[in-house]
């Protein structure tokens, strides 16, 4: 049991290192703007829409993705591709749903597999759909956050409690930094302190995502990194040897 609980906290450690490590180099390549505007459409699509399907789905285990429902892109925006029974939903978010100033915000080449649970489906998921129209409407980075705050004030469900989602999958890409970075949960609370959950702190496995906080959606996202992928096979962070 002492041996299982010093590997998942030196997993942990790595995965804060990768993490932070990652946002550091975005950073420094800010002024290097590697990815100054929106590719041309084609670039962010998947050809084979079966492959699309199956990176859904790798974003959870199979007893729950097996039975979600399935989301793919298309030029007009999120289409479904496969019906669920189960009230999950498993998509490949692109770029776009990275933080606005990140500098990768239109990297064409990030697949970001995720897998909602109900209640974040109800409340998470449109968020998702909404910006990913608003982009593919050719709106500035000012438009889409204007667009989402009407869209959060008029439209949007409330945040539901429970709302969290996996992203577990060994074959996304979630940026030139992290690659497919670790196996994680995340889970969406209202704006808070996110001190509140213990996140960031020295020893705790919670982190914070800064997706959102607020800007311009009204959420505080934590993530925390389990120890196998999807598929069942033990996760190695880089630099774990």
């Amino acid at each position: 049991m002492e041996r299982k609980r010093v590997r998942t906290s030196a997993f942990m450690g790595i995965a804060l290192a990768v993490m932070f490590g990652a946002a550091c180099e975005a950073r420094s390549q800010d002024t290097k703007t590697p990815y100054p505007s929106m590719a041309p459409v084609e670039q962010y699509l998947v050809a084979d829409r079966n492959e699309e399907i199956k990176l859904a789905r790798s974003a959870a285990p199979d007893s729950i993705s097996g039975d979600a429902e399935v989301l793919v892109l298309g030029r007009q925006g999120y289409e479904t591709a496969i019906k669920g029974k189960n009230g999950f939903v498993c998509v490949v978010e692109r770029s776009w749903m990275s933080p606005f100033d990140f500098p990768q915000f239109w990297n064409p080449k990030m697949r970001g597999p995720i897998c909602f649970n109900p209640p974040a489906v109800r409340s998470i998921l449109p968020l998702t759909i909404k910006r990913t129209q608003l982009v593919l409407a050719g709106l500035s980075k000012a438009q889409i956050i204007d667009g989402i705050k009407a869209f959060g004030t008029k439209e949007l469900p409330a945040l539901e409690p429970g709302a969290m989602c996996y992203m577990m999958s060994s074959r996304g890409y979630l940026n030139d930094s992290a690659g497919h970075w670790v196996p994680h949960l995340m889970f969406y609370i209202p704006l808070t302190d996110p001190k509140v959950w213990g996140a960031d702190l020295p020893g705790s496995p919670v982190m914070l995502n800064p997706q959102f906080q607020g800007a311009p959606e009204p959420i505080t996202e934590f993530m925390i990194p389990v120890g196998h992928w999807s598929d069942g096979t033990p996760a190695t962070p880089k630099g774990e040897h």
